[in-house]
């Protein structure tokens, strides 16, 4: 059914002691209308959101969430080279989303118990 809302869970258990990264592949078109990253530290961590083409097209070194506090990242939020501020970024059936998160910045406080939530309009 077109125009359904779907979510996309990443969790990364733990204090990362390294940077992590991956990318899944979407069954249909979809609209992405926002990020939300959290972790448990007081973290110095940046995500990068994009396609498998430009890994930070969509959302480019934004910071992540403090103390279990989340951030949510809108189209307002978009600063990538693929995306148009205030324009959510349109995905094809079968497009690869792309995330990169730093664990700790410029060499800053380590993140931790990180997920990341993509939220999604089917069509």
């Amino acid at each position: 059914m077109q125009g359904m809302r779907f979510a996309v869970t990443v969790h990364l258990h733990g204090t990362l002691a390294a940077n992590a990264r991956g990318e899944f592949k979407l069954p249909v078109g979809a609209t992405l209308e926002a990020v939300s990253i959290s972790n448990s530290a007081a973290t110095n961590a940046l995500l990068d959101v994009g396609t498998s083409a430009d890994r930070d097209g969509i959302l480019d070194g934004v910071d992540c969430g403090d103390s279990g506090t989340p951030t949510l990242f809108t189209s307002a939020n978009h600063n990538g080279a693929l995306a148009t501020a205030n324009q959510p970024y349109r995905f094809a059936k079968s497009d690869i989303v792309a995330w990169d998160l730093d664990f700790d910045g410029a060499s800053g406080t380590a993140a931790a118990n990180c997920q990341i939530v993509f939220y999604f309009l089917e069509g």
